[in-house]
C-alpha cells in the first residue's frame, strides 16, 4: 500500500496528502491492534453517547425529556 501511494504523493509534493494518508493508515492500524488485544473495543459512536450522557441526564432532570 504504501509503496503505491507515497511515492506519487512525494514525487507532486503533495504534503497535506502525505500528511492525511500516514495519519490515516496509522489510526487503522492502531485500530486493528486494539481489535486483536481487546477484542471488544468500542465504536465511535459509544463514546458520543458516552460524552453526551450528562446532558441527556440534565435534560431528563428538568423535564424536558423523559
Amino acid at each position: 500500500m504504501v509503496m503505491l501511494q507515497v511515492p506519487p504523493l512525494r514525487k507532486k509534493k503533495l504534503t497535506r496528502e502525505l500528511w492525511a494518508f500516514w495519519i490515516l493508515l496509522l489510526l487503522g492500524v492502531g485500530i486493528s491492534i486494539a481489535k486483536i488485544v481487546m477484542r471488544n473495543v468500542p465504536t465511535p459512536l459509544e463514546w458520543i453517547a458516552m460524552a453526551l450522557q450528562p446532558f441527556s441526564d440534565f435534560l431528563i432532570r428538568i423535564g424536558l425529556i423523559k
